[in-house]
Formats: structure tokens, sequence, C-alpha cells
């Protein structure tokens, strides 16, 4: 597989069309199939994945040997993550936000501290947010969720299984709500259960047993989706 990503790497979609005996067309009409927006988002998907799957199966290196590389891929990261954000998915939850519906937040791990701060930001913007942050609030949270209500679901593996189980309950409800997930780029069960998913890219590091992945770019996504809400209501009020 990083064979193969070495070959896409500086290609044009004209170039791996053509090493594929196929037509841009038909390349194109594959990679939306299996879920990219264009060529652009697949490429940067496939490299990101096969490069964290890369270092993960390396030895350790020394992080103070390696702070400016990291540096590096930390900036590149966020760029990486705001670069390929789809704007139609973002206008789509707008749209969600613009009704005030009740915002519901599921995290855990380090994602639970990130999104304490987004539920600080969008409580300050007069929004009414419900962030259960225990286990026992989690599992009774869900059921005051009306079909109204927006979920936001951050999980970087995309695979914890509590959250999981939340979701299919969700799912199987007549008051199901609109469910949006922020997950890492790679295909995985939270983000093929959700009605919109916006993925974010980082390097997971840790250091002496503690986890010290980034959540940099999750609470990136998430004010440029507030700036996006405030563009959007002086934009209908200009209408």
């Amino acid at each position: 597989m990083k064979h193969n990503n070495n070959k896409l790497k500086n290609k044009s979609i004209r170039q791996v069309a053509a090493a594929c005996f196929v037509s841009t067309t038909t390349f194109l009409r594959f990679v939306r199939k299996i879920g990219f927006s264009g060529y652009s988002e697949f490429s940067t998907v496939i490299k990101y994945t096969v490069l964290n799957s890369t270092e993960k199966s390396e030895t350790a290196v020394n992080f103070v040997e390696k702070q400016e590389q990291y540096r590096n891929e930390y900036l590149k990261n966020i760029e990486e993550t705001v670069r390929v954000l789809d704007n139609r998915k973002l206008l789509e939850i707008c749209q969600q936000l613009d009704k005030q519906p009740k915002i519901y937040f599921y995290a855990k791990g380090f994602s639970k501290y990130a999104a304490e701060y987004v539920e600080y930001l969008y409580t300050l913007n007069n929004f009414i947010i419900i962030f259960p942050k225990n286990y026992e609030q989690r599992k009774l949270a869900y059921r005051n969720i009306s079909k109204n209500d927006i979920i936001f679901v951050f999980d970087y593996a995309g695979e914890d299984s509590e959250l999981i189980q939340i979701i299919q309950r969700l799912k199987s409800s007549t008051q199901y709500a609109s469910l949006v997930s922020i997950t890492g780029a790679n295909n995985n069960t939270i983000q093929n259960m959700s009605d919109e998913n916006l993925y974010i890219f980082t390097d997971e590091l840790k250091i002496d047993t503690v986890d010290m992945t980034s959540h940099v770019s999750l609470i990136a996504i998430m004010e440029l989706l507030l700036y996006q809400y405030f563009e959007y209501k002086k934009d209908k009020l200009g209408k």
C-alpha cells in the first residue's frame, strides 16, 4: 500500500487514471462512489492514512530530537483538516443550527476536554448545549433527544463501542436526530453511521504511555463551523 501511495504522490488524476487504464471520468466516478468529494480529497486521505499507519508500525523515536519535524507535521495536519472541509456539509449543518436545536456533544478521553472548550464557545453564542461527561450521564441523556436536535460525536478512531451503541439506539428511535461525527480520515464505524462526517488529520502521539495526540484540528473544525454559521445568518438577513 505504501508503494502504491508513493505512485500517487504529486500525480494528477489524469496520470493516475492512465496508469489504471481507465478514463479520468471513470476514475472520478469511482472516487465519488467510495465517498470522496473529488480526487484532491481522495489523494489527501490516502496519503495521511498510510503515513499514520506506517508511523505506528515503526519504532518510536525520541520526541525531543524530532520536535522540529513534529511541529511541521502539526501545522500540516491543521492545514489539511481545514483545506478538505466540505462546504456543502458545513452549509447543511448551519441550516440545522439556524433552527435553534438542542445540541448534544458525545466525547470521551482527551476528546472530552476539547469538547469542553467547544461547549463553552457555543454556549456563549446562545446555543443550548447538553454534554454528558460520564458513562451514567451518557447512558441517560440520549433518551431526551428529539428529532429536531443535533448530535455531535467526537471520536478520532471512530470505533468506541460505547458511542457506537448509543448511536445504534438513537437510529432505532422514531425521534432520531441529525448525527454529525468528527473522526479521523480512515474508514470507520461511527463515520459510516453518521448523517454527516467531518474528518480531521492528526498524528497519534504517546509519551511515556500518556496519550498526547493533538485535538487542535477538532477545535478548528468546530470554530470554523461557528464562523460559517455567523456568515450564513448575515447572508440570510441581507436577502
